[in-house]
Formats: C-alpha cells, structure tokens, sequence
C-alpha cells in the first residue's frame, strides 16, 4: 500500500497506535500473541516506519507537535514565542502542523500522529465541534498527550490553558456601560473561532444585563476586507462604543471611522481584546484587554511536560490572570 501510515497498521491490527510503537521499538513488552498480528500487518500493508518511529525508543530528541490554523496571525506569534522558548529549555525539537477548518481533519490527524510525536499542544482554534471531536478522539486513542493552548472545548479530560475571555469581555462591556456608553457593538468574526465565541458570550451577558439590545458585527480578519465592511457599515449606523476581538479589526474599525470625520475616543471609544503590539503603534493607541498570550504558550509547554514525564498535576484547566490597558481609544475605563 503507498504512503502506509503507522495509523493505518493500527487500524487494521485494531490496536492503538502505542502498540504499534511497541512492537516496533520494544516488542518484549507486547505479548506474543498481538506482537504476531500487528507484525503481521505491516508485512501485508508493506509498512515502512520513518526514522523517528524506528528509533522512538532510542532517541534523545523529544518532539513537540504543534496544531495551528493560521501562522500569519501576531498573536499566534506570541503564543509560539513562549512554547518555543521553554522547549528551547527542556531541548525539545518542534516540528509544526498547520490546517484549517475546510480540510479533511481524519486525514490531517493521521499525518500528525504518524509522525509519532511524545506530546501534542493544540492551537488550532477554528474547528468546530464535530471536527474538535475527530482530533480528540484520534489523540485520545494514539495515547499521546496533549495541551489545548488558547483553544476552548468542552471535554474535562483533556488538559488546556487560556484565559477567562467570556469573564474579561463581559468586565470591560460593563466598564464601558458604566461611562455612558449604551450603543456599544462588537466586532467578530465571520469564521468562527472558539476564542470568539467565549468573547461574544461575555459581550451578550453584559448588555443584556443592562436592558440593551447586544449588536454584533461580524467581519473579515483581513485588514482589507474589513475596510470595505466598515466603510458600508459607517453610512448607515450611529454608535458611540466598540469592542473588537482581535486588535487588527479594532485598528481598522478606528481608520475607517476617522475617515469619515468621526472622533475617537470623543465620540466613539474603542477596545480590542488581546493587546498585540500593534495596539500602540495604532493611532490613537488601543484601550485593551491584554491577553497574556505569550504566557499561555509558555505554561501549556510546561504543562505538556509534566504530562509527558507522567508528573502529578493539581489542575489540567489553567486560567491565567488578565488585565485592562487604557490608553487613548477610550475617555476612561
């Protein structure tokens, strides 16, 4: 068979992919039986394992595999700083899988898990949950641990660190309100992102709170294309707050806004949830919700460690702590 993956082997033998590993590099721990079988199948599949999976039990590099969507995104950026640098620490070898949502995930969850990686942390943040479910279940059944780094999903099980978005977006909804703010909207993605959609929630709970109508505006993360969205959106609406989940379309909102005469932070204040470094090149600079991105890649390295050593861990769901950054898009907050 072309292009056999160890999956496949493990599939058809149906035994996990850690016996399958077993029989390969330490088959006196397989009982014989199943040793026979498995060995069996990669003869008939004419399976030819890399050269990590032939010297996994031997090797001193421990590899890192990193599921992301998007590379291009600043924060994205951060987040990989701080896995890099605490891989760097522990002389770990990274080695990056990317897709998107519009992809076949079966299929790209078995090109990861071929490549027989010691633990996985999982960035990617636009599946939904059918596609959440395939990729979960396909590590949970290769054994290999993971990390959901900045990535929401509803399984206890499984290990991830963030922050509380929906806490922060609901906070700063009402820090807004509080100033006089009434018609405040926010701008989300047309894609959806599980990030996303903690944020809208935190936004729709604040507003409802208040007896106003929650006005979300979804646009593109593509600075030019958001533009043209603005530019429609600018001749038939009147709002005096903004909350945007990435700062990239908040700084776009604010151009387009000051284009058309409009005063920020006098007459319309504005607010991006993550505080990427381009929120004080911006003019003006952007109020923001910092999300210590680089730090949640950092502790989800950590954490992925204490899981790949087989260490005790108190608690698999870590929030780490935010805070609001005022600067010049907003009167006061």
């Amino acid at each position: 068979m072309a292009n056999t993956t160890i999956y496949d082997v493990a599939g058809a033998a149906k035994v996990s992919l850690a016996t399958v590993s077993r029989v390969m590099n330490n088959p006196e721990k397989v009982n014989p039986e199943t040793r026979e079988k498995v060995l069996r199948v990669i003869k008939e599949l004419g399976y030819r394992p890399n050269a990590i999976a032939r010297g996994l039990a031997s090797r001193k590099t421990t590899t890192i595999g990193i599921i992301m969507a998007d590379v291009s995104r600043s924060a994205t950026a951060q987040l990989l700083g701080g896995i890099q640098d605490i891989a760097k620490k522990y002389e770990y070898s990274i080695k990056i899988f990317s897709f998107g949502a519009d992809e076949d995930i079966t299929e790209a969850m078995r090109t990861v898990l071929a490549e027989q990686v010691d633990g996985i942390l999982f960035l990617n943040d636009e599946l939904d949950k059918e596609q959440m479910k395939i990729a979960m279940d396909y590590i949970k059944e290769s054994m290999v641990p993971v990390v959901l780094s900045n990535v929401f999903y509803d399984d206890e099980d499984i290990p991830s660190v963030a922050i509380n978005y929906e806490a922060a977006t609901y906070e700063i909804t009402k820090r807004m309100l509080q100033y006089g703010r009434k018609n405040i909207y926010l701008f989300s993605t047309a894609r959806k992102y599980s990030i996303n959609t903690q944020k809208e929630a935190g936004y729709i709970d604040a507003m409802n709170e208040a007896g106003l109508e929650p006005k979300i505006f979804r646009t593109s993360g593509d600075v030019s294309v958001n533009a043209l969205h603005f530019e429609e959106f600018f001749k038939n609406t009147k709002i005096d707050g903004a909350i945007a989940v990435r700062d990239s379309i908040a700084i776009s909102f604010m151009n387009v806004a000051q284009d058309y005469g409009v005063k920020i932070p006098e007459e319309i204040s504005v607010v991006g949830l993550q505080n990427t470094k381009y929120a004080i090149l911006s003019r003006p600079n952007l109020t923001c919700v910092d999300t210590p991105v680089y730090d949640i890649g950092a502790v989800s390295m950590r954490l992925l460690t204490k899981f790949m050593k087989q260490e005790e861990v108190g608690n698999n769901k870590v929030l780490l702590p935010y805070r609001f950054i005022r600067r010049k898009s907003t009167t006061s907050l």
